[in-house]
């Protein structure tokens, strides 16, 4: 049975795969001007010491994000990023980053 969780709720150390998006309007589209589509590998690497916010890395860029927006990012069960995938080269031609690579 699949199961969706939320970026959130990711521990420094865990990846998962982006699913879906929640919400709409300028915070979405931000997401998508990231890179946060379905598919893409996003890998949680440091929470602040009050938890708010997190860092994530996202196509070999790192990320803060706040808990709120996090939340809006559905993604699979967690796993543990290979190093490939950290680096950004398991990602197919099509997905890199240009003008029309979305």
């Amino acid at each position: 049975m699949y199961q969706e969780n939320l970026l959130s709720s990711l521990k420094p150390g865990q990846a998962a795969r982006v699913t879906g998006l929640e919400g709409a309007g300028g915070m979405r589209r931000r997401f998508q001007d990231l890179g946060v589509i379905p598919g893409t590998v996003v890998e949680c690497l440091y929470k602040s010491p009050l938890g708010d916010p997190q860092a994530y890395l996202i196509r070999g860029a790192v990320i803060a994000l706040r808990e709120k927006d996090a939340q809006d990012i559905r993604t699979g069960w967690p796993f543990a990023a290979k190093e490939k995938e950290r680096q950004g080269e398991g990602m197919a031609r099509t997905q890199e980053a240009g003008y029309g690579a979305y």
